[in-house]
């Protein structure tokens, strides 16, 4: 075979491998997980780029929230607002007021030395009080006097003259609209336009038509500029205002511009875009900036400005019956003197309010004046032209990491690694406003992380299903239920081990069960056997107990493992006593059947012992049988106690330790006793109540007289031991009489020297 045939068929040998194995890795787990990865980053990526309406209202949302936790700092600015306020309608009566009260507004502001008088209001008709359209109201009427009457009408001036002669000498500021509708109107042009750069009317959308002011009031006033707000701000909320607006071939300045340019007193504005010397040219045209004056302006690529809040202030604003009243002249004039002045209104009905990223409501008017402000004090937010570029990259790059840590160390690790990352962009952007006014979006690249993450996740859930439901149908016959859910869950925890810790430990055992074993068949005492453990199993298992073993008619429980259980020793002393009023109940009902077998006088009791400390916990036994369990002294201690139980005439003991931690339980002490392998008596207690037993009178009765007695018992004082032992008995539960039975023995032996000293091991 030739050299090249010997290559093609080893290149092909290789392919056909590899094609299998990529196969292979497609239908597994994790195969799966990195489809569904490359699709939702492909289509995030993809949303983020095109930046619908939902993604771009995520972003301003965001820098609204940036704003009300850093609003820009208060400084008193000259900038001020004469309010056509709810006192002034009051006091001159309602808008629009006809022309001649707005020239002695004027007049007034010129007066106090006011540096340029801008009017956020557009006048596009005549003034319907001026005296020449009156006169020609009375042409078409036959009123006595008619002639008269318009011939003195004749002498009055034109209020609208008037107006625009007060303007003249004011430095005032007219504002227009630019409009969607299409018609001939177009304001004065009043500023001069220099750019470098790409030329404003190639990137500045052409208004079709415009509201404009009578012309004889345009041609007196020192400037004209755009009162628009952003078309961009569609929900409601104002974050930008066009600094720029174009009807195709002519370039108008916004009204906060022409104030600013006005009071400077400068003949126009110089606008920068890209391919500037200096700019690096996109490709895509955009304006960068312009120049008013002393002042530069950022702006967007389309020619808007990012408002920057502050909070808004009473002392920005002078109402007009405050600075019609010669009387508060003293405290206008200083407010009025050298200041750019915003005429506007605040009045209710006049539906100049509008919302702020702050959560404020303010008027129109006050938006153009904070504009000025932030303008005077070059306190700009802005969203440069990489920012887009830059949130791109970082969407790709946040989902792609947390697709990598859910994939390599799974989803508890890259849970955390992930939200670490999260924070870290969150502070990155706080960060780059806070310092340097940078408005750029961490929610979208977040939202993008936590997608990834839940597809992810929910692809390596659906797989592992399909994987237990694979084991638990090859495997299911030949485990138990419970080392099967372990195996599905975790197949680590097959895996022979332990640790020590802090538990409490039940031994529970039946009393005289060889008497009752021997009067019952095989298959009656099976029955006998699973009517007795079934609730009492429940009872332990209610309490959030582990059931280590059924040692034929014996159980062996324990608390806080394998979880943690908050109040163990509380909760097993708790289901002991569940226990008693079980077999209570089973007695009660005859459950076990005796009556119906004939076995006479027959009760089944129970035994069960507490102890409370550290064992080691874990899976115990071969590597091909085992089971999860406990070991230690404490539980060896405990079988002991439940054995104690039939020295001490009572059901139900714990040792001192869990008395110790069993906050709240109703116990007594039930005395010392010296069990197998110990070399000093342990002190024992009778369970007598939970919770509410405790509380009561009666118990807290029988602890007081109960105290006595082992007083007593103790200073061999066999006569007051008696006294005691006679009050606790009918304050006692009727399941500790034997336990003052034990006590009257004792008191017997006090008066029985002989039988003194007898000692008591328990094996």
């Amino acid at each position: 075979m030739a050299s090249s045939e010997r290559f093609r068929l080893l290149v092909g040998r290789g392919s056909l491998a590899f094609a299998a194995r990529l196969r292979r890795f497609a239908r597994s787990k994790h195969g799966r997980a990195t489809g569904a990865a490359l699709v939702v980053l492909t289509a995030l990526t993809w949303l983020r780029a095109e930046s619908p309406r939902i993604v771009t209202e995520l972003q301003e949302r965001t820098f609204d929230a940036y704003q009300r936790l850093q609003p820009r700092s208060h400084a008193d600015f000259p900038v001020r607002i004469v309010d056509i306020d709810e006192a002034s309608i009051a006091a001159y009566g309602q808008w629009p007021w006809p022309r001649t009260r707005l020239a002695t507004i004027t007049n007034r502001l010129a007066e106090l030395g006011a540096g340029a008088v801008a009017f956020a209001v557009i006048f596009p008709e005549p003034d319907r009080t001026t005296p020449k359209r009156i006169a020609g109201d009375l042409q078409a009427s036959d009123v006595p006097e008619r002639d008269l009457t318009m011939a003195l009408l004749a002498r009055l001036p034109d209020h609208d003259t008037m107006f625009a002669e007060a303007m003249a000498k004011a430095n005032a500021v007219l504002g227009f609209a630019a409009t969607r509708s299409q018609n001939d109107a177009r304001p004065a042009l009043k500023a001069g336009l220099a750019f470098v750069g790409v030329k404003p009317t190639d990137v500045l959308s052409p208004f079709a038509g415009a509201v404009a002011n009578l012309p004889l009031l345009d041609e007196a006033a020192a400037g004209v500029g755009g009162i628009n707000l952003s078309s961009r701000d569609r929900s409601g909320v104002v974050r930008r205002i066009p600094m720029l607006f174009s009807d195709g071939e002519r370039i108008y300045p916004s009204l906060a511009g022409e104030a600013l340019r006005v009071a400077q007193g400068q003949k126009g504005v110089v606008v920068r875009g890209t391919g500037a010397s200096g700019e690096t040219d996109s490709g895509r045209a955009a304006l960068l900036d312009m120049r008013i004056g002393d002042f530069r302006v950022p702006l967007t690529d389309d020619g808007e400005a990012w408002l920057y809040y502050d909070r808004d202030r009473p002392e920005r604003y002078v109402s007009v019956k405050d600075l019609l009243d010669p009387a508060k002249e003293a405290t206008v004039k200083p407010r009025i003197d050298g200041a750019i002045v915003l005429v506007g209104t605040s009045a209710a009905g006049l539906a100049d309010a509008r919302a702020t990223p702050l959560g404020q409501i303010m008027p129109g008017v006050a938006v153009h004046a904070q504009l000025i402000e932030q303008i005077l004090g070059q306190d700009f937010i802005s969203r440069p032209d990489w920012a887009n570029g830059l949130e791109i990259i970082g969407t790709v790059l946040l989902a792609a990491f947390v697709a990598i840590m859910l994939l390599s160390f799974g989803a508890q690790f890259s849970f955390i690694a992930g939200i670490v990352a999260l924070t870290l962009a969150i502070a990155g952007s706080w960060f780059a406003f806070s310092h340097f006014r940078l408005l750029l979006d961490p929610i979208y690249p977040s939202l993008a992380a936590i997608t990834m993450y839940i597809a992810i996740e929910r692809t390596l859930r659906i797989a592992s299903d399909k994987e237990k439901q694979f084991v638990r149908q090859a495997f299911g016959q030949y485990l138990a239920p419970e080392l099967l859910a372990r195996l599905e869950s975790s197949p680590q925890a097959m895996q022979l081990g332990g640790e020590a810790r802090e538990i409490t430990v039940m031994f529970m055992d039946v009393r005289g069960f060889t008497p009752i074993s021997e009067a019952l068949s095989a298959t009656e005492l099976v029955d006998f056997i699973n009517t007795l453990l079934s609730p009492l199993s429940e009872a332990i298992q209610g309490e959030l107990g582990t059931i280590d073993k059924y040692i034929g008619d014996s159980i062996m429980a324990f608390w806080n493992a394998p979880l943690e259980i908050a109040d163990h020793p509380v909760r097993a002393c708790r289901a002991a006593l569940k226990m008693r009023e079980v077999v209570k109940q089973l007695n009660a009902n005859d459950a076990f059947g005796f009556a119906d077998r004939g076995i006479a006088a027959a009760e089944v009791k129970i035994g069960v012992g507490l102890n409370f400390g550290i064992a080691a916990v874990g899976n115990m036994g071969s590597e091909i049988r085992f089971n999860y369990s406990a070991m230690g002294d404490v539980v060896n201690v405990s079988a002991r106690i439940e054995a104690a139980t039939k020295s001490f005439g009572t059901d139900l003991l714990v040792s001192e330790e869990v008395a110790r931690v069993a906050k709240g339980i109703a116990l007594l002490e039930a005395g010392e006793i010296l069990l197998k392998g110990k070399s000093a008596p342990t002190k024992l207690y009778a369970l007598a109540g939970d919770e509410a037993v405790f509380r009561t009178p009666q118990f807290i009765e029988l602890s007081r007289f109960h105290g006595q007695l082992l007083q007593a018992l103790a200073g061999r004082d066999a006569s007051g031991a008696a006294v005691a032992l006679a009050a606790c008995r009918p304050l006692a539960p009727e399941a500790l009489s034997g336990l003052y039975d034990h006590f009257g023995d004792k008191i017997a032996e006090l008066t029985a020297p002989a039988q003194h000293g007898l000692a008591r091991v328990i094996r």
